[in-house]
């Protein structure tokens, strides 16, 4: 009796497509190495303005969720006066400047890696939430700069996409209280 019952649910998840759906820590740090590639990626083509465009379109359609339903809820860490990006077009100008007067084209930098370090990664079926610092190494000077980051992930057939980016700069106090 038993064995039927654990048979039969198993069945009834491989129908419902809930062990195929589910996000596993290691496809969310598949995505980060992803992520992080294509910002590399896109730099290496600083002096090809177009050619940089094009693979960050491309990276923006195979990583981010802007296609999907829910969107995507972007807060990018250099922008002050459109602080947060809901299309692709603007998450885009982030990545390679263009369309919003502010962005100088955060991956144009250029970067040579892209380090990530999570803290905490909570999983949920089809989601996940993971957050830590993420470290870009500068091509040119070598030095790297931490920045905060929290990412929500989101998974429809076999694809693990984001739907949360957020980044800032860590705090650092001006004055003791």
């Amino acid at each position: 009796m038993v064995k039927i019952a654990v048979t039969s649910l198993i069945a009834l998840a491989l129908i419902s497509g809930c062990s195929s759906r589910k996000i596993s820590e290691d496809e969310i740090k598949d995505a980060q190495e992803k992520w992080g590639e294509c910002i590399v990626e896109i730099g290496t083509e600083v002096k090809d303005y177009e050619k940089a465009k094009e693979i960050a379109q491309v990276c923006l359609d195979e990583l981010y969720a802007y296609d999907e339903e829910s969107g995507v809820a972007f807060k990018p860490t250099e922008a002050s006066g459109l602080q947060f990006r809901t299309n692709e077009e603007d998450a885009l100008s982030y990545f390679v400047g263009g369309k919003v007067a502010e962005d100088h084209g955060f991956a144009l930098q250029p970067w040579s890696k892209v380090r990530f370090e999570n803290i905490k990664t909570i999983t949920d079926n089809d989601s996940a939430i993971s957050m830590g610092n993420y470290y870009f190494t500068d091509a040119k000077t070598k030095l790297e700069t931490k920045v905060e980051y929290t990412f929500g992930y989101t998974k429809e057939d076999a694809d693990v996409k984001i739907n949360l980016h957020h980044s800032s700069l860590p705090f650092t106090p001006t004055r003791k209280h």
